[in-house]
């Protein structure tokens, strides 16, 4: 009985050392999920098979088959759902309405970030480390907001991570500030809902008014809180360095992170490079100053269409803080893209604000649109000019700048503008489409007193005549009408009375004017009246005129050397008649006089009789200078 009993007592020991250690051994199972193995998890963290799904348990545990299969983002993750839900709210409620329809296959439909973001949120459940960056943590933050990862479900949980990383390394650079916001661009529901995004964007407005010169304390100012400026104009902006960072912006959330700035105090007119560098990386690549307009994937245009609207709203209303050139390119692209007509006819009167500075190329604006009309818009320039003009008899529209300070218009600036305006109509005068009332009525845009002289003027007329030779005489006669004959210079008279282009009016109109001009010379009156001989650096038109004593004198001399040749040529005249009286009509001519500019032009001159009988009008001393003919000498002799 005793060995009975001692061999029970030794079965005993032996089944109860037997179910402890299968216990135990059950224990190790439950538990080896949380266990990392650090072999496999040097070589991989994640196992596909071969059907393409991700399979965490088996990194663990080759022996828990896993219970629930999750499908996100066009992948499926076979996971436990122990995991799971003790730290995800959102997936112990899936888990419970899957367990109550007894289905083990949960879908999540449009998940933030898509299967990589669940994957790492995943990661975070089963226990396996990853690194946080400012790259991910974006998408880490929502999804841990979208799976209800906060401390109520574990603590030390995903939402609580997330958020010391943003406050204590992420938004505390401008760098680490601008990538979490451009991450947040593809998650922008849920990031608007976790204030994410304004976060950064006052983090970015606050950084970059601290580290600029134009913010509210910055060195732009003087202590006295004005703006330093030299002859009524800002400091000139320049570039950051924090500048190229921002273009990597969505043009939304650059938008607002520039509204966030200058209500931060940053300066409105410092805008100017940002938006100038802003433009120039988005709107690269288009061909916006060729010769017609190109086809364009619709999402893009409509990308493109928004952002020169919004550049166009955000420009410094300050003058002279963009330049000419960049306008021109974003009234080019307004144009190609169609945007709305109040963003167009912002950009027009921009461009006539400054039109004084323009260049030839800033006005030639492609017409994108053949309908059989103009290779270029004329009627955008036309506008343009208009609102110069109409800003030139409005001073305080033109000519205040942000400090509210009256500066008197440059004396030159409106001679600028029309010899650019001639040049303009010289350029288009070529088109053979452009008819003759467009050109008219944007010729007469340009004011007289922009015209010191009438060269340029001429020159586009004649162009614009011999590209339309099929032009009628009432045609031709109100297009030359457009210019002051009296103010063609010597070489524009002496071409425009060959040009056979020209009505006869006008070649009259130029002869008897250079006659006049010729006459006053012989008079001793060129510096009577306005003179287009003038240098034409001399504004005509400033009521202080005064020459100075270079321009006098060199005056002077030439005024003097004309009257000393026409006194020899007077007296050669003189000696000419003499012999001519005592000469039979069968001797030799007498030999010529030297060759003069006046003699040359009394020639010339001699001939206009005509003419002058026509308007009534016959030089007084015509007889005194002009070469006796030969008919004249027959009668003497």
């Amino acid at each position: 009985m005793v060995e009975l009993d001692q061999e029970e007592t030794v079965l005993t020991a032996t089944e109860m050392a037997s179910k402890k250690k299968q216990l135990l051994s059950t224990a190790m199972k439950r538990t080896k999920w949380i266990v990392v193995v650090e072999r496999e998890k040097e070589e991989r963290n994640v196992i596909i098979d071969k059907d393409g799904v991700l399979n965490f348990y088996r990194i663990f545990s080759q022996e828990i088959p896993s219970d629930v299969v999750i499908n996100v983002g066009g992948a499926s993750f076979s996971l436990h759902k122990f995991p799971l839900v003790s730290k995800c709210g959102y997936m112990r409620k899936l888990v419970l309405e899957a367990r109550d329809a007894d289905h083990s296959v949960i879908e999540i439909p449009d998940f933030p970030g898509g299967a990589e973001a669940f994957e790492l949120a995943a990661k975070f459940c089963y226990g396996i480390n990853f690194e946080m960056s400012t790259e991910n943590i974006a998408m880490i933050r929502c999804v841990a907001e979208y799976l209800e990862m906060t401390e109520d479900y574990a603590v030390g949980n995903l939402v609580g991570r997330t958020e010391a990383y943003l406050n204590e390394v992420a938004l505390t650079s401008l760098a680490g500030a601008v990538t979490v916001l451009h991450q947040s661009e593809n998650l922008l529901m849920i990031a608007e809902k976790i204030k994410l995004v304004s976060r950064c964007i006052d983090a970015v407005a606050y950084i970059v008014c601290k580290e600029s010169q134009f913010g509210l304390s910055g060195r732009g100012e003087d202590s006295n809180g004005s703006v330093n400026s030299s002859l009524g104009s800002h400091p000139k902006p320049i570039v950051d360095w924090w500048a190229e960072d921002l273009t990597v912006l969505r043009i939304d959330i650059f938008q607002r992170v520039l509204v966030a700035m200058m209500a931060r105090g940053f300066k409105q007119y410092a805008l100017a490079p940002i938006l100038m560098l802003y433009a120039q990386k988005s709107l690269r690549g288009l061909e916006i100053f060729g010769k017609g307009r190109k086809k364009i994937d619709p999402r893009q245009e409509h990308e493109k269409r928004v952002v020169v609207e919004t550049i166009a709203s955000l420009l410094p209303r300050e003058k002279n803080v963009m330049s000419v050139s960049f306008l021109s390119m974003l009234l080019r692209a307004a144009i190609y893209f169609e945007t709305t007509v109040a963003c167009r006819i912002d950009l027009e009167k921009r461009m006539g604000l400054q039109l004084g500075q323009a260049v030839l190329d800033d006005l030639l604006i492609p017409s994108f649109f053949f309908t059989g009309d103009t290779l270029f818009d004329v009627d955008t320039v036309q506008r343009i000019m208009m609102n110069y003009l109409e800003c030139e008899m409005d001073g305080s529209c033109l000519y205040n700048n942000a400090d509210e300070e009256y500066v008197s218009p440059p004396p030159s600036e409106m001679e600028r503008v029309g010899s650019l305006m001639e040049g303009y109509l010289a350029e288009i005068a070529s088109d053979r489409n452009l008819n003759t009332s467009r050109f008219i009525s944007l010729a007469e845009l340009i004011p007289e007193q922009s015209r010191v002289t009438e060269d340029g003027m001429y020159r586009a007329i004649d162009i614009y005549l011999k590209a339309h030779p099929a032009l009628s005489d009432m045609e031709r006669k109100k297009v030359c009408s457009l210019m002051d004959c009296q103010k063609l210079s010597r070489e524009a008279c002496a071409h425009a009375a060959q040009n056979d282009r020209l009505p006869v009016q006008t070649v009259v109109q130029v002869l008897y004017y250079e006659q006049q001009r010729l006459r006053d010379v012989m008079n001793g009156n060129l510096m009577g009246g306005e003179s287009p001989a003038l240098p034409p650096k001399v504004n005509l038109y400033s009521t202080d005129f005064q020459p100075v004593p270079d321009e006098l004198s060199s005056i002077r001399r030439e005024n003097e050397d004309l009257k000393i040749e026409l006194v020899k040529m007077r007296m050669r005249v003189k000696e000419l008649e003499k012999s001519a009286g005592n000469t039979p009509p069968s001797a030799n001519k007498p030999p010529l006089p030297r060759k003069s500019f006046i003699n040359s032009m009394s020639k010339k001159l001699g001939k206009l009789s005509l003419f002058m009988h026509i308007d009534g009008v016959r030089p007084s001393d015509a007889k005194s200078w002009a070469k006796p003919s030969r008919g004249r000498r027959h009668s003497i002799s």
